[in-house]
């Protein structure tokens, strides 16, 4: 029987990694503008590998990158890239307003501001970086976050360079833009805190709200990014990167809280029946040949694609009969883990003999794999894999440690947030072999009497502070001047507010609450940039488009339907109406329904307006429409004798 998990019941710890980008106007180490690139003109690729730490250690996650064998294209433009991005120069200087930003931070938080800066050199060969690292450097560290009145410490704050931005990922090529790589960043790593997720989602929005309030950071989507450390009791800390959205973060959390303890569970079942790490993977067999006639679409097709270097391998695991698609909580399960891993080899995902036969692959096949592994029946288990030679064997050695570690419940890993708040096998947790320092660059001293002294002052004011400004100058209430505060369009809203004469609080409205609902329809916020949204609002401005359009338009532009607001413009039909058209439909749509207005009188407005909006909409304002038909019913009814008796 699956248990039924309860949160309270389960002790969890997350620690927040908050990494933000800074709104500076040019790169950490060059003078490149921070501006995401329109065209890419340049184009190389890279193979990149490990190298060793300067204790002679190879960091197991650039270990495990290097297996995947992976290409590596970069596309770059001129004005946001140089020589420095595609690791033919040295880096310049550090950019002086990118440090200075990250003092301030250190002060705000209370953190002890180190004497001297080193830049070190951080190896990631996922090719996110082109020179197969990433240069931080840390500047503070200690302190706190004050969160209703109670304290969460700090660990350290680091100023780095961002990583390039992945356009494409095919499992053999990847292909990056470098108009991202090196834009300044900082990071801000929390003490574990315990708590309920949303209580730890506050504290992320604590933070984030710190920093917007200095306006020193970038603002929009994919500026700032939160990477969780999360783990249960009597289970290692588990890395999940990329969490965007604070309601992501609660989903996150949630899962990896049911995920942990559910391997957590797994292993308390092995220990029980005294399962040994001798008998995962003692033999390991070619099954080639017996699932060359399966009809399964996976198998023809690896067989296909692949031709005479395709193979299937099969292994033998010694006690797991039921174990592997165990499922101590709904899609939980090791079977589960084993698929996320191969996949990272380019693979499509594991067979085991807890599903089969199934998918195509029949009862005399799994029967003739067992054979061959000489299993013993309803004790032992086998997965299978397949794919090129050289991959399977890196997959095969994979799949063996992993069941090994099932038999300690969680294992130390990365992990990438997914866009529906789940969590999927990125890499194994980096180990301290991938710090080294860097050469090009000197170290920077801090004068804590004269530098700091002259940031003091610009330590940004309390959050609760701006709020009540802002909300006070533009005439909103204050709940929706904290939507627009804490949304990644605050700077696009003072901007639209500065060069239209639309209300601020509709202008909010639409920015918060209208694009946060098409977001939970599904829509991506990808097509819909500022520059859309700017001219959005100048066309209603000028009066070429109807407040019922604005979201419209926007809705078109995410569905991927049209790409200019022009475009969706003629696509919609919504071209403003003349006065003269206005009414003459609302009349028409009065005619249309006199018994209606008959039986029902004034309260066919409801009816009635419905009616106009579904003709009208986009083309006239919603609130004018209204208008017109209350007046317009108003006078029918009273200017008509038959009507009156109704």
């Amino acid at each position: 029987m699956i248990p039924t998990m309860n949160p309270e019941s389960i002790n969890v710890r997350v620690g927040l990694e908050i990494h933000q980008q800074l709104a500076t106007k040019n790169k950490l180490f060059c003078d490149c503008s921070c501006e995401e690139a329109e065209k890419y003109k340049i184009f190389f690729e890279r193979r990149l590998r490990p190298t060793q730490s300067e204790l002679g250690v190879y960091d197991p996650a650039a270990i495990f990158e290097s297996k995947k064998m992976r290409t590596i294209k970069y596309r770059a433009a001129a004005g946001s890239c140089c020589l420095v991005e595609a690791d033919e120069e040295p880096p310049h200087e550090v950019n002086g307003e990118a440090l200075e930003t990250a003092l301030i931070f250190s002060l705000a938080l209370h953190s002890k501001v180190a004497d001297e800066i080193h830049i070190m050199r951080k190896i990631v060969i996922d090719g996110s970086n082109t020179s197969g690292f990433q240069r931080t450097m840390l500047v503070a560290n200690g302190g706190h976050l004050d969160i209703n009145g109670k304290k969460v410490g700090v660990q350290t704050i680091c100023l780095e360079e961002d990583a390039a931005k992945l356009i494409l990922d095919n499992g053999m090529i990847r292909e990056y833009g470098l108009d991202r790589l090196g834009v300044p960043l900082v990071e801000i790593a929390l003490e574990p805190v315990t708590g309920k997720p949303q209580e730890i989602m506050q504290v992320a929005l604590t933070l984030g709200r710190l920093l917007r309030a200095s306006k020193r950071v970038a603002r929009g989507l994919g500026s700032i990014r939160q990477d969780v450390n999360i783990s249960v009791e009597n289970g290692n800390v588990v890395e999940v990167k990329g969490v965007q959205q604070l309601d992501q973060l609660i989903s996150v959390i949630e899962y990896e809280m049911r995920r942990q303890h559910g391997l957590i569970l797994i292993a308390q079942k092995l220990k029980k029946e005294k399962h040994l790490v001798d008998g995962i993977g003692d033999r390991i067999e070619d099954v080639t040949s017996i699932l060359s006639r399966s009809t399964l679409n996976i198998v023809k097709k690896s067989l296909a694609d692949w031709d005479a270097k395709a193979v299937f391998k099969a292994i033998r695991v010694r006690g797991f009969s039921g174990i592997i698609g165990y499922e101590p909580y709904p899609d939980i399960r090791i079977g589960k883990q084993l698929s996320e891993l191969v996949r990272f080899y380019g693979l499509g995902g594991v067979f085991h003999s807890d599903e089969l036969p199934n998918y195509g692959i029949t009862g005399e096949e799994v029967d003739a794999i067992k054979k061959k592994l000489e299993l013993v029946a309803d004790i032992d288990a086998f997965v299978i894999v397949g794919g090129p030679n050289d991959k399977v064997e890196f997959a095969v050695d994979a799949i063996i440690q992993r069941l090994k570690l099932a038999l300690d419940g969680v294992p130390a890993e990365t992990r990438a947030a997914t866009f529906d708040g789940k969590t999927i096998f990125s890499r194994p947790r980096p180990g301290a072999a991938r710090m080294y320092p860097e050469t090009d660059i000197q170290s920077i001293p801090i004068s804590n009497t004269t530098m700091l002294d002259s940031l003091s002052h610009r330590i940004p004011e309390p959050w609760d502070e701006m709020i009540n400004t802002l909300a006070k100058t533009h005439g909103m209430n204050k709940k929706l001047a904290e939507q627009v505060f804490d949304s990644p369009y605050l700077k696009l809203f003072e901007d639209i507010v500065r060069s239209t004469t639309i209300q601020p609080a509709f202008i909010a409205s639409k920015l918060t609450e209208d694009l946060i609902n098409l977001q939970r329809q599904g829509r991506d916020m990808t097509p819909l940039n500022e520059n859309i949204i700017l001219d959005t609002f100048k066309r209603l401005d000028a009066g070429n488009i109807a407040k019922e359009s604005v979201v419209l338009i926007f809705e078109k532009i995410m569905k991927k339907e049209s790409k200019t607001v022009d475009e969706a413009i003629a696509a919609l039909g919504i071209t403003p109406i003349n006065e003269q058209e206005l009414q003459g439909t609302i009349d028409h749509i009065l005619e249309q329904n006199m018994s209606i207005i008959r039986s029902k009188g004034i309260a066919s407005l409801g009816m009635l307006m419905g009616r106009c909006m579904s003709v009208l909409r986009g083309r006239a304002d919603g609130e004018k429409i209204n208008s017109i038909l209350k007046q317009k019913l108003e006078h029918l009814l009273s200017s008509n004798t038959e009507l009156k008796k109704t």
